[in-house]
């Protein structure tokens, strides 16, 4: 019973080691498959030289030309009535805040009779200093009579002017209780109710002058030397909506840290912009010929931008480059591409450096 298990043990051990063998020696005889390398179908195109017109995109915040904050030289006196609300447009010289005038009224009256009575008794003064003359000029009275003569007359005159400045002064409080606008404008501030006592130098209104607007954004220290005054800025609103500009002035100095300048830019018709808005611009700064690709040729790894230039046998290469500005649909190209070069413009940013490719038709520019 052993011996018969034995026996059949080993032939099949046999038969595996015969099977083995055939098959490795149909595996040396036979050819094996070509593996097909893969490829990407891709369309490509060439960089186009073109006269354009040059911008400078800057961000910053729409402000207040000049925007005044009024308030009266006046402590201790009660708001009798406020005459605007924030977003009335105004005329200068006109009424926005009157204060309870009464008690100045009757300052202003005292201070008139005041100078009323000082009048009165310069004349008389006046008089007597003149009749004294005559009588000393016929040695009817002293000299020392006379020079008390000539004395009051001095004081009453005295007593006029500083009641003629006492008179002034009230007028001019009385003039502090109503406050005016100082040019025309637009209300952008209202902190003041009726009945409020005030203060000296407390603001009660603020004021844009004329509702003039501007734009104020940085630059940065590469871009500015290309900055005119005068130049045409086109601002776009959050609705969709483009407002014009021009450069005003342009800041004499730099901010030492950010290395950037202000510039201001005038609004004559600011639209839907607001004081405090922020705004996108774009500065016009003249032309130049530049390199103009696709941007849908353009991939940004790492932070960088790269094109695929096409070379021999379909093989592309990863190049980096550096741009510039944007235009519609195309993007400069400043560094790293030649005008003979073929990048590859769909398909870009499925490939890789060194990748095959198969080449169709392309669009172009």
């Amino acid at each position: 019973m052993k011996h018969t298990l034995l026996s059949n043990l080993c032939l099949i051990i046999g038969f595996n080691c015969l099977f083995l063998a055939l098959g490795a020696c149909g595996g040396r005889g036979g050819a094996k498959a070509p593996v097909a390398a893969s490829s990407l179908t891709v369309t490509v195109t060439q960089a186009v030289s073109r006269q354009v017109e040059r911008q400078v995109v800057a961000s910053g915040s729409v402000a207040a030309w000049q925007e005044a904050s009024l308030g009266v030289e006046l402590t201790g006196i009660r708001v009798a009535r406020v005459l605007v609300e924030v977003g009335a447009q105004v005329r200068a010289g006109q009424v926005l805040v009157e204060l309870d005038k009464r008690t100045l009224e009757v300052q202003a009256r005292q201070s008139d009779a005041s100078l009323a009575q000082a009048r009165a008794s310069f004349d008389l003064a006046r008089a007597q200093a003149s009749r004294g003359e005559s009588l000393r000029d016929q040695n009817l009275i002293s000299k020392s009579n006379y020079d008390e003569l000539l004395a009051n007359l001095a004081k009453t005159k005295a007593q006029v002017d500083s009641a003629e400045g006492e008179r002034d002064a009230s007028r001019l409080r009385l003039g502090f209780a109503t406050l005016r606008a100082p040019d025309a404008g637009i209300i952008s501030g209202r902190f003041v109710q009726p009945g409020q006592i005030v203060a000296s130098g407390v603001e009660l209104i603020r004021l844009i002058s004329r509702g003039r607007l501007e734009w104020r954004a940085e630059v940065s220290e590469a871009d500015l030397p290309r900055i005119k005054i005068g130049a045409l800025v086109q601002l776009s609103t959050t609705n969709g909506e483009n407002i014009m500009g021009r450069i005003r002035a342009v800041s004499p100095s730099l901010d030492f840290q950010r290395r950037t300048a202000l510039i201001y830019v005038d609004l004559p018709q600011p639209g839907s912009f607001r004081a405090g808005m922020f705004a996108e611009g774009r500065l016009a700064v003249g032309s130049a010929n530049v390199l103009l690709i696709p941007r849908e040729s353009v991939v940004f790894r790492d932070g960088y931008p790269y094109v695929f230039v096409l070379g021999q046998a379909g093989r592309v290469a990863q190049r980096r480059i550096e741009v510039g500005m944007a235009q519609a649909n195309n993007i400069e190209v400043r560094a790293g591409l030649q005008p003979s070069d073929k990048l590859v413009v769909r398909g870009a940013g499925f490939l890789g450096d060194g990748d095959i490719v198969k080449v169709v038709v392309g669009s172009g520019i």
